[in-house]
């Protein structure tokens, strides 16, 4: 399913002799420089009824500028009903409360059955948006709070917004070991340099900064308030690990079970049994994409998260009484 693009505007003095791809992204400001520079390249796009294909052209004040294109839909992507826990929804925008085990795209090891696949059911018009709205992504085991466009201005207004850093997003995490206090960690992430589908802190990675404070303190585990910004893959579970701190149930970096001494067989069998990374994307915070009204959103805590942090608090409890 394609749909067809329509745009019209004059050329103002202040635009006069700039380049026909900078006039775009300033006259149709809805649509990424990406796909306006294609659209000119294509010959979607005339000045004074005549095609132009190329990008540098020069643009006088007055004159018309005009596009007829077409967005076409990605249809490698099958719609299948998967059950959405919908938040917020309005015409521009869905925020989605994604479950555990989860996956938000298709790829290897997971080519359907996905969020995307999910949106594509819920909303037929996404199949007209880049990857059905998603501006962001959750790794399959992480819950939590994501926001996904509904049609294209709504999706290069949040694309634009998170490279801004203008989105707010506040995750919840159980780490392993006692911390004494909050901080920061500002440390470059990339492919790690021998195990290809695991992260880590290289010194040629992209920038990445996480900051964390501590909610609550156990014997031998730290309940966290973590902020991104910046949004590198296993970010968040990439730098705990690197300070030491790996996230409970998170194996792939080092987050097996370490029970406190002397635990009961409940806590024991609460730690054994936490089987994927106890991180939960509690909170989002953003301008609407369409409105500018500030919204925000939270969800409580999935209830193997919320067991865990209990089974830890009461050992802690009977320590400390003891």
């Amino acid at each position: 399913m394609n749909k067809s693009i329509e745009l019209e505007a004059i050329v103002t003095e202040s635009l006069a002799g700039k380049r026909l791809d900078q006039a775009l992204a300033e006259l149709f400001p809805d649509y990424s420089r990406s796909r306006l520079k294609s659209w000119i390249t294509d010959g979607k796009v005339t000045i004074d009824t005549k095609v132009i294909e190329k990008p540098r052209e020069k643009v006088v004040a007055g004159a018309l500028v005009a596009v007829d294109a077409e967005i076409e839909g990605e249809e490698r992507h099958a719609a299948q009903p998967v059950e959405l826990d919908i938040v917020y929804e309005d015409d521009d925008i869905l925020v989605i409360n994604k479950p555990a085990g989860l996956v938000v795209h298709p790829g290897a090891g997971a080519p359907d059955r996905t969020l995307l696949n999910g949106l594509l059911h819920y909303d037929p018009q996404l199949d007209l948006v880049p990857r059905a709205g998603i501006i962001h992504r959750l790794d399959k085991d992480t819950t939590g709070l994501m926001v996904v466009a509904r049609n294209v201005p709504a999706q290069t207004q949040l694309v634009s917004m998170m490279q801004d850093r203008d989105i707010t997003r506040e995750y919840e995490a159980v780490c392993n070991g006692v911390m004494t206090a909050g901080g920061m960690v500002d440390q470059p992430i990339g492919r790690h340099p021998t195990k290809r589908t695991h992260m880590a802190v290289v010194q040629s990675g992209k920038p990445a900064v996480t900051h964390y404070r501590v909610l609550d303190r156990y014997r031998a585990h730290t309940l966290l308030r973590l902020r991104l910004e910046s949004g590198r893959t296993h970010q968040i579970r990439v730098h705990m690990a690197h300070i030491r701190h790996p996230l409970v149930g998170d194996l792939t970096y080092g987050g097996r079970p370490r029970p406190p001494k002397q635990a009961e067989d409940r806590l024991l069998q609460t730690l054994r049994g936490f089987n994927r990374q106890a991180l939960h994307a509690a909170s989002l915070g953003l301008h609407h994409p369409i409105t500018g009204d500030w919204l925000e959103f939270n969800v409580p805590r999935p209830t193997d998260f919320q067991y865990l942090i209990e089974e830890l608090r009461v050992d802690h409890e009977r320590f400390k009484s003891a």
